[in-house]
């Protein structure tokens, strides 16, 4: 699908692409296309549409790999931290019970942040055009 910057031209107007690389990441943890921020992103829990329902963005070339993943773990680690040292320092907890309280929310935290950081991947990577992406910017022509 090409894209035109004429105002006039009729396939420039189904779809706005983002006008920075918030917005775009915006889109992409929110679950939508990154291009035009109207399709879901995903048809399961972690598997992402081949195409975008609303601008026909192929998406099945997207590489997200385990990075999704990584960022889990690392906003997780980061985000318990502090609850970890508060519950050890401000409450005479056993290491079991500190163990039953820390894992369950771990795995909430983490399953709860994979589909978002995946998103983000894909629109990381539809942003900078790669793996198979275009590059596309608003109010540039294509290149």
């Amino acid at each position: 699908m090409s894209l035109s910057t004429d105002p006039t031209d009729e396939s420039n107007a189904r779809y706005d692409l983002p006008a920075t690389f918030m917005a775009c990441l915006l889109r992409g943890v929110l679950g939508r296309c990154p291009r035009c921020g109207e399709g879901k992103l995903f048809r399961k829990w972690l598997k992402p549409v081949d195409t975008c329902a609303h601008c026909q963005l192929d998406i099945s070339g997207q590489r997200a790999d385990d990075l999704p993943a990584y960022i889990g773990i690392f906003v997780t680690g980061h985000l318990l931290a502090p609850v970890i040292i508060a519950l050890v320092t401000g409450f005479a907890l056993s290491a079991m019970a500190l163990l039953a309280i820390v894992i369950p929310l771990a795995v909430v935290m983490l399953i709860g942040l994979l589909q978002p950081s995946k998103g983000g991947v894909i629109a990381l990577q539809w942003w900078n055009g790669m793996h198979g992406f275009r590059k596309e910017r608003a109010g540039e022509p294509p290149a």
